[in-house]
C-alpha cells in the first residue's frame, strides 16, 4: 500500500513538473539548429510630435554651424566646449510630420527613419550648393516604449537604436517575473488615430512573426498574472502569517505523513 501510495505521489509530481514547463518556458516549438529567414524587420520611423536631433558637420565648421540649432552647435564645437555638457536641441515633427530645418525650411519627414532623414537633408544641403561635404547625425530624443505587469523592473525606457524588438524590451525590464503569463504577453499601440491591442505568446516561435515583435514609440507591454498571483491577491500580509492557515498547513502534512508510514 505504501508503495503504491508513494508511486501515485512521484508520478503526481512529475505530472505538475511537466505542467509547470509548459507554462514556463519561452519557444517550446522552435526549430533549434535549422536557420529560418528573417522577414519583416522594422525600423523606428518617425511620427508627429516625435523629437529628434540633427546634426550637421563639416570640414568648414563655420558653414556647418548655419544649419545647427544653438544648443546643438554645443555638441559640434571645440574639445573644451564638449566639455561643458550642454544639452543637444531638437525638431519636433508637427501635426503634419514636418520640421522647419536652417536655410532648408520645411521638410516632411514623418515617416522616415533615421537614415532616410540623415540622407535627406544630406542631399538637399548638396542639391542647394550649401555644403559640398556635409556629414548629418540624426538621433531620437524623446521615443520610448512602457513596461507593466508582471515584470521584474516595470518602467518607461527610451529607444536609442534603430529596431527594437519585444524580446529586448522584455530583457531591459528584467525579463518576466516567474508569476507573468508567457502566453498571455499584450502591446498596446496607438497610430493613425487607433488604439489596436496585440497578444503575442512568448512560448511558441510565431512569436517572430507578430505585428508587434518590432516595437514602435509609445507602445505599452503588459505582463498578466497567473492564477498563483492573482490567488496570492485575496490574500493580504495578516491573513498569511494568520494561525488558521499555518493549523492547516499542519494538518495536510500530519495527514500526509500517516498515510505514508502507516
Amino acid at each position: 500500500m505504501k508503495k503504491r501510495f508513494l508511486s501515485m505521489l512521484l508520478m503526481a509530481v512529475l505530472l505538475m513538473s511537466c505542467n509547470t514547463s509548459k507554462e514556463i518556458l519561452y519557444f517550446q516549438d522552435i526549430n533549434v539548429n535549422q536557420p529560418e529567414v528573417i522577414s519583416g524587420a522594422r525600423d523606428i520611423t518617425v511620427q508627429p510630435k516625435d523629437q529628434i536631433s540633427i546634426l550637421v558637420s563639416s570640414k568648414d565648421p563655420q558653414l556647418a554651424a548655419l544649419f545647427n540649432l544653438a544648443r546643438a552647435q554645443v555638441r559640434a564645437g571645440t574639445e573644451g566646449s564638449l566639455n561643458t555638457g550642454g544639452e543637444v536641441s531638437g525638431y519636433t515633427l508637427d501635426d503634419k510630420g514636418n520640421i522647419d530645418f536652417p536655410v532648408l525650411g520645411t521638410l516632411h519627414i514623418a515617416g522616415m527613419t533615421k537614415s532616410q532623414i540623415a540622407a535627406l537633408v544630406k542631399q538637399k544641403l548638396i542639391d542647394e550648393n550649401l555644403v559640398k561635404d556635409p556629414v548629418v547625425t540624426v538621433e531620437f530624443m524623446n521615443l520610448y516604449f512602457s513596461v507593466l505587469g508582471e515584470v521584474k523592473s516595470p518602467g518607461k525606457y527610451s529607444i536609442t537604436k534603430d529596431q527594437i524588438t519585444l524580446l529586448e524590451a522584455i530583457s531591459m525590464a528584467g525579463d518576466l517575473s516567474i508569476y507573468g503569463k508567457r502566453d498571455a504577453v499584450f502591446v498596446i499601440r496607438e497610430e493613425n488615430g487607433e488604439r489596436v491591442t496585440h497578444w503575442a505568446d512568448l512560448r511558441s516561435k510565431e512569436v517572430f512573426n507578430s505585428p508587434v515583435y518590432y516595437l514602435k514609440q509609445n507602445d505599452v507591454i503588459y505582463v498578466q498574472p497567473n492564477k498563483v498571483r492573482a490567488g496570492q491577491s485575496t490574500l493580504n500580509e495578516n491573513s498569511v502569517k494568520s494561525v488558521s492557515m499555518w493549523i492547516t498547513i499542519a494538518s495536510f502534512l500530519t495527514s500526509l505523513g500517516v498515510l505514508i508510514f502507516k
